[in-house]
C-alpha cells in the first residue's frame, strides 16, 4: 500500500520579498518582507517613518522598488504602474478619497472604463452592474446619486465597490477610520469580514491598535524601514504590538501632572461661528489649563478653533483675550494677540510641502525676524536647529524637503512653526490623527510641558482615550453647542457620550 503524497500548501496570494526603496536622503525600506494570505485580514504596523506608507505604494504600483521582488501566487511579478497592480487584482484604497465628488456613484464606480453600446456610455448597464457592486458592501442608494450628497462613510464603501468591480483580490486599506463614526466603522468592518470570508485578501494599515486586535488575523510589524516582527491573531495585544512598534516602554503614556492653574487668558461670550449662527458659546480657559473639546463629527468643534482663530470670523458675541475684548477677524490679528492654530489637516493648511523643514519653521517669524525687510537667514538656521532640537524632529537635516517626513515629524513642524512665537494660547484641532503611538506620546508630552510653562491649551480629538487622558476638564459640544462641562474627576466615556449625543448633564 503506497502512502499518499502530502499536500502542498497553496503559496501565498500576495508576497514581498526583500524590498528596498531609498529616497534623498533617506532609505524608507530595507528588505521588507511580507505575505498574504486568501481570505486574511493582514495589518502592517509601526511608527510613523517605519515604512509602511512606501510598502503599500510599491505593492500598488504608484511606486517602484530599487530592489526585491513580488509574487502573486507564488509565481514572480513585475507591477510598475496602477494599471499593472489593477491588472493582478491589487486596489489602493488611500486615507483621502480619490472619488469625483460631482459625479454620480455609478460614473464613480466605472470611471475611464464605462461599459458601452454603439459608441455611446450605455447608462443601463452602467446602474445594473452599479447595484451590483453597492450590494456587496451593504450600500442600498440609487447609482444616480451624486458622491458629494454622501457622508464620508459611504464615500468610503463606494471606493471599496469600485475595486470589487474590477475583481479585486487584494485591498489595500490606508487608515479606512480615521474619518468615519463609530457607526460608520462599523459598518465597514461587517465589509470587511464579508470580503474575507469570499477569499478576498485585505492589508489594513492603522494607528488604531484596538480596531487592529479586533479585525486583523496577523499582524505585520516595521521599525525603522525594517521588519520587527509579527504576531499571529492569539497573540495580538495592545502591549505586544507597542512593544514591537516602538522598541521601548511606553507604560506612563499620558504623562499628566496636577498643574496650578492661572488667571483666565481666553474668554467666550455669547459667541456665534458661521456654522451655526443661532447657537451661543460661554466658556472661558485658563493659564496652564489643558481644555479639550469634545464632540461628535458635525458638532461645530473645528469651527470654534477656526473662529478663535480668526479663519472664519465670529457672526456675533465677544472674545476676551486677558480680560480685555479684542476682534479677531484674521489669523494675522489672532496670532498678534498670542493664539496659535495647529489645523487639523496639516498637509493642507499646515506646512506648505514643497518647502524644506527649516522654511516651514520660520514661516510665522518671518516678519519679526527679517533684517531690513529681508529674511534673517542666521536667525531663521538658528530658531530651525533650535526647533528640531527641542521637538526631537527626525529629519536629515534641516534642508529637508517636508514632504518626506512622517506624519508625526510632519506634526511637530506644524508645533515648531507656532511655538516659535512664543504663543499664549494653544489651539490643536486632533494633534495626533495619523501619527503612531511613539510620536503621540511626544505631543502628549510636549502639551503637558507646555501648560506647566502657563500656556493654556484647547485642543479637539475624536479620540476618546486622548481626552480622557490629557485633559483637565472638557468642553462636550452637540449641535453647534456646549452641552456641559466635565472636571476631570466627572470624566468618564459614559458622561461625555451623553453630553456628545444630546442627553442632559443630569443624565449624564
Amino acid at each position: 500500500m503506497t502512502t499518499p503524497p502530502e499536500a502542498v500548501p497553496a503559496p501565498p496570494l500576495l508576497e514581498a520579498c526583500g524590498i528596498v526603496k531609498t529616497f534623498p536622503g533617506v532609505r524608507a525600506l530595507g528588505g521588507v518582507s511580507c505575505r498574504l494570505e486568501r481570505g486574511e485580514v493582514l495589518a502592517i504596523m509601526g511608527e510613523n517613518g517605519a515604512g509602511k506608507s512606501t510598502l503599500m505604494k510599491i505593492l500598488a504600483g504608484v511606486q517602484c522598488p530599487d530592489d526585491g521582488e513580488l509574487k502573486m501566487d507564488g509565481e514572480t511579478v513585475r507591477i510598475s504602474s496602477v494599471p499593472d497592480a489593477l491588472r493582478h487584482g491589487i486596489a489602493l484604497i488611500h486615507q483621502e478619497l480619490n472619488l469625483a465628488s460631482n459625479l454620480s456613484v455609478g460614473a464613480n464606480l466605472f470611471l475611464g472604463r464605462e461599459p458601452s453600446r454603439r459608441g455611446f456610455i450605455d447608462e443601463a448597464a452602467v446602474r445594473r452592474e452599479a447595484m451590483k457592486y453597492l450590494a456587496m458592501v451593504g450600500l442600498d442608494i440609487d447609482p444616480a446619486t451624486l458622491v458629494e450628497e454622501l457622508s464620508i462613510g459611504r464615500q468610503q464603501m463606494i471606493e471599496i465597490a469600485k475595486a470589487l468591480s474590477i475583481n479585486a483580490r487584494v485591498l489595500i486599506m490606508d487608515e479606512p477610520t480615521s474619518s468615519l463614526s463609530a457607526r460608520e466603522a462599523d459598518a465597514l468592518f461587517s465589509v470587511i469580514h464579508g470580503l474575507r470570508d469570499r477569499g478576498v485578501g485585505i492589508v489594513y494599515i492603522s494607528h488604531r491598535l484596538a480596531e487592529v486586535k479586533a479585525l486583523a488575523d496577523r499582524v505585520t510589524v516595521l521599525r525603522d524601514g525594517e521588519n520587527a516582527g509579527e504576531l499571529r491573531q492569539e497573540e495580538i495585544t495592545h502591549d505586544r504590538m507597542v512593544s514591537l512598534m516602538v522598541g521601548r516602554d511606553l507604560s506612563s503614556f499620558y504623562a499628566r501632572t496636577e498643574n496650578a492653574t492661572g488667571e483666565v487668558i481666553l474668554e467666550a461670550r455669547e459667541l456665534r461661528t458661521p456654522t451655526h449662527p443661532t447657537r451661543t458659546l460661554n466658556f472661558s480657559l485658563r493659564r496652564g489649563e489643558i481644555v479639550g473639546l469634545a464632540g461628535l463629527v458635525g458638532s461645530g468643534r473645528t469651527e470654534v478653533l477656526t473662529t478663535l482663530f480668526g479663519a472664519t470670523p465670529a457672526v456675533g458675541g465677544e472674545i476676551l483675550v486677558a480680560g480685555k475684548a479684542v476682534t479677531l477677524d484674521t489669523p494675522r490679528t489672532a496670532v498678534q494677540q498670542g493664539l496659535a492654530l495647529a489645523p487639523e489637516d496639516r498637509k493642507q493648511h499646515g506646512l506648505i510641502l514643497e518647502m524644506t523643514v527649516r522654511e516651514n519653521l520660520s514661516l510665522a517669524t518671518l516678519e519679526r525676524k527679517a533684517s531690513r525687510g529681508f529674511v534673517n537667514l542666521p536667525a531663521e538656521v538658528g530658531l530651525c536647529q533650535d526647533m528640531i532640537d527641542r521637538l526631537r524632529v527626525k529629519t536629515p537635516g534641516p534642508e529637508q524637503v517636508v514632504r518626506y517626513l512622517s506624519g508625526g515629524n510632519q506634526q511637530k513642524v506644524v508645533l515648531g512653526k507656532w511655538l516659535a512665537m512664543d504663543p499664549r494660547i494653544l489651539l490643536l484641532d486632533e494633534p495626533t490623527r495619523g501619527i503612531d503611538v511613539g510620536a503621540k506620546h511626544e505631543i502628549y508630552a510636549l502639551m503637558e510641558s507646555l501648560a506647566r510653562q502657563g500656556m493654556a491649551i484647547l485642543f479637539v480629538s475624536s479620540e476618546m482615550e486622548e481626552m480622557l487622558g490629557m485633559a483637565d476638564r472638557v468642553l462636550v459640544m452637540h449641535e453647534g453647542h456646549l452641552a456641559g462641562e466635565l472636571s476631570r474627576s466627572e470624566l468618564s466615556e459614559e458622561a461625555l457620550m451623553h453630553l456628545a449625543t444630546g442627553q442632559s448633564s443630569a443624565a449624564a
